[in-house]
């Protein structure tokens, strides 16, 4: 009797990559490992959420390969660290697809990054799979073996925007990001929907991720009657100076944004964990706690298992963790349902997903489009709960 991965998810035994994945249990010849890139902005200023994917990356392969791999094949995972910085991450690439000749590629985290390198996987055939928001990284005529598993700017901005302007019931905005091509891509497309909707951008600002002192931009923010600042960036460093000189300032504004507003190191860069409050971030109801404290089920699954092989989640976000596990077992299982490591089969497999069952999200494929998470599973979060990297739902949700 065959064994859905659902129903391994919500039970307490078996081996993960021996019933999600279907794997027999006798052994079967090894062969040519199955190679996965991992382009990972493992140092530099945008490393942060690269930590947490790297976690579900190891889990999910560990568990696989214990579990006999994908057919007797194991997966090896070949990282290099492209520091955040596009020009590294091309020439990343190029290493992975000519030299390391890898069957797919994960990564990279950066929008930015991403930009240089899609275009290069999509000319060498790569199978890709990425997180980076950026409307423009998905387009199946241009790019037709690129797949995202996480929600695009779009999806992330319409989350911030309701709650802005639906919840939090404000009207004027202050709209900051970073020097990044994801931060000032970012910005533009949040300032243009807040408009449309009547909102008024009272100002808006790219701030080098580095700079030291951020008051400057603080003030003129004040300055023009601020209720609420939105932030678009993954850099916990400025983020945590925009909370300091906001409490240094004496003022109570909400921050609301990007998931990286909420990650475990802020903790250590705020000066005092009150400059932490009035900070919501973009979260997801797969790892968001209810009144009572409870995750849901499959979530409340995964973190047991991360604590018993003792997997460190407390200074990172579940959705990290739970993404890279996720699109190691989607590579997996591509190759395992068509029988080869080959592009074809890979891409041919990820285009028939509807509502897969992944920790993070359900994930829905199709030919024609490779914008697989849910939108109705966006929602904010309460910054400083942290918890296992889960959050408190934001005030105002029911």
């Amino acid at each position: 009797m065959s064994i859905s991965r659902r129903q391994v998810l919500l039970s307490g035994t078996g081996a993960l990559g021996a019933a999600a994945l279907g794997f027999p249990k006798p052994a079967i010849a090894q062969s040519e490992p199955i190679k996965i890139g991992w382009l990972a902005a493992m140092t530099g200023p945008s490393s942060a959420p690269t930590s947490g994917f790297n976690r579900g990356i190891i889990f999910g392969v560990d568990a696989i390969n214990a579990a006999g791999g994908v057919k007797g094949r194991k997966i090896e995972v070949i990282t290099r660290d492209t520091q955040g910085d596009p020009t590294k991450a091309v020439n990343a690439t190029q290493e992975l697809i000519s030299q390391a000749k890898v069957h797919a590629i994960w990564g990279p985290v950066n929008s930015g990054e991403a930009l240089a390198t899609t275009p290069i996987m999509a000319r060498a055939k790569m199978p890709n799979i990425h997180p980076c928001v950026v409307e423009s990284l998905i387009d199946t005529t241009k790019f037709p073996r690129a797949f995202r598993i996480a929600p695009s700017i779009g999806q992330w901005d319409d989350a911030v925007r309701n709650y802005c302007l639906n919840i939090l019931k404000v009207k004027k905005i202050a709209v900051i990001g970073d020097t990044t091509g994801y931060g000032v891509t970012a910005v533009g497309v949040s300032v243009a929907a807040f408009k449309k909707e009547g909102a008024d951008v009272v100002y808006q600002a790219n701030i080098d991720s580095t700079q030291a002192d951020v008051t400057p931009d603080m003030l003129r923010a004040r300055n023009a009657s601020a209720e609420v600042i939105v932030v678009w960036s993954v850099s916990t460093g400025m983020e945590a100076r925009m909370f300091n000189t906001r409490a240094a300032m004496s003022w109570d504004v909400p921050f609301v944004g990007h998931p990286s507003l909420a990650t475990g190191e802020i903790a250590g860069l705020v000066e005092k964990p009150a400059n932490w409050q009035r900070v919501y971030a973009i979260g997801f109801k797969s790892c968001s706690y209810d009144a009572a404290g409870k995750l849901p089920p499959k979530s409340q699954h995964l973190v047991d298992r991360l604590t018993k092989a003792n997997v460190v989640i407390s200074d990172t976000l579940l959705w990290l963790v739970a993404a890279g596990i996720d699109v190691i077992e989607l590579i997996a299982k591509s190759v395992e349902q068509s029988g080869s490591a080959e592009s074809e089969g890979i891409v041919a497999y990820l285009n028939t997903l509807a509502k897969y069952p992944g920790y993070y999200g359900d994930y829905t494929f199709t030919p024609t489009q490779h914008n697989g998470f849910p939108t109705d599973e966006i929602v904010m979060s309460e910054a400083s709960t942290a918890r296992n990297g889960t959050f408190a739902l934001a005030p105002g949700y029911t």
